[in-house]
């Protein structure tokens, strides 16, 4: 287990906490819902960002394109973050012996976003450690600095579990969270997947990848007929004979499930995963109504009946942080107007 202490006095910042791999909503904006998205990360457990974020901020240009690519940007973005990387992510139930700073409570719409620089110091001696993020649009969270707050760690005391064949870690989220985790996830995933595709147009397994990522790859990747595949890969699933193969990631390590199918991998935020692969079941009685089909069990779509996108935030950010968006045809795809399938 791990603690968060302040390495100007030593006193404690956190409740013991298990460390896991960074989420890929830890980072991201989902909608106008200041009122649906809850923590980032579950009780006890915290995240290192392995990118810079927060002050001081410059523009792609003035940073020039070798020095934003050594901060994860390849291609130009509006604000380029100089702040550190490794800062600790917790959930804000999980922090101790914090007060928020007189005027830095800025920055945000609806609530702050710790972009002005820390508003949260150490209650013992007063040292900035860090900033509370609760924003509308965002999961809310705690940001350590690590030149602020270090992690002293106790080894195999209440370890987080890292097999594949036991639960991890349960969350009570409402049906909008649960919905902006999979579009997320999905958003990540789809930016590997253009890159792993070279522009040519894909075959899609029939279903839930279909419902969520069709529409989108049809308006990005060329016209049919496809010349490449893409499949899924996981626990209870056949190994997969496709060229892309979307693999569940493990929520404590990072680790894709190990599997022996020879396309190329890319990872799959585990909300995502399980939903491709166990959607809804369609409604076992016919509904009616003015609005509603008569009887929506038919329909191939029954089970969802607004299926979730790719996040086209996420989708965007991704790409940016990818070498391949380098590419003339994928920087296209990046810069690409609003387009038909982006109707949210």
């Amino acid at each position: 287990m791990t603690r968060c202490v302040c390495v100007r006095c030593g006193a404690a910042l956190s409740v013991p906490l298990a460390r896991v791999a960074p989420p890929p909503h830890a980072r991201a904006a989902w909608g106008n819902a200041a009122h649906g998205l809850p923590v980032a990360m579950a009780a006890g457990t915290y995240a290192v960002d392995p990118l810079p974020s927060g002050p001081p901020w410059r523009t792609w240009w003035e940073a020039g394109a070798e020095e934003a690519a050594r901060r994860g940007a390849y291609t130009p973005v509006e604000a380029l973050s100089y702040g550190s990387p490794g800062h600790l992510v917790l959930a804000p139930g999980d922090v101790r012996g914090t007060a928020f700073l007189p005027g830095r409570h800025g920055g945000g719409c609806c609530g702050i976003d710790g972009s002005r620089g820390p508003n949260l110091a150490c209650a013992a001696c007063g040292l900035p450690v860090g900033a509370r993020v609760d924003d509308c649009s965002v999961w809310q969270a705690v940001r350590f600095a690590p030149e602020a707050v270090r992690s002293v760690t106790t080894p195999g005391v209440g370890d987080a579990p890292t097999e594949w064949d036991r639960p991890l870690f349960t969350r009570e989220e409402n049906g909008l969270a649960r919905r902006a985790r999979v579009e997320v996830g999905l958003g990540d995933a789809l930016a590997h997947v253009l890159a792993a595709s070279g522009g040519a147009p894909l075959a899609l397994p029939p279903g839930p990848v279909t419902d969520s990522l069709g529409p989108v790859l049809a308006a990005l990747l060329p016209a049919p007929p496809p010349t490449r595949t893409l499949a899924l890969a996981g626990p209870g699933l056949p190994v997969p004979d496709a060229d892309i193969v979307l693999v569940p990631s493990h929520e404590v390590t990072g680790e894709l499930w190990p599997t022996t199918a020879t396309g190329t991998l890319v990872p799959l935020d585990e909300p995502a995963w399980r939903y491709l692969v166990r959607p809804r079941p369609p409604l076992r009685a016919p509904a009616r109504g003015r609005f509603l089909p008569e009887a929506p069990e038919r329909s191939p779509r029954s089970y969802e009946f607004f299926p979730p996108e790719p996040c086209r935030f996420t989708l965007r950010t991704a790409l940016t942080r990818l070498p391949a968006v380098r590419e003339p045809w994928l920087r296209s795809v990046h810069e690409k107007p609003r387009g038909p399938w982006e109707t949210y």
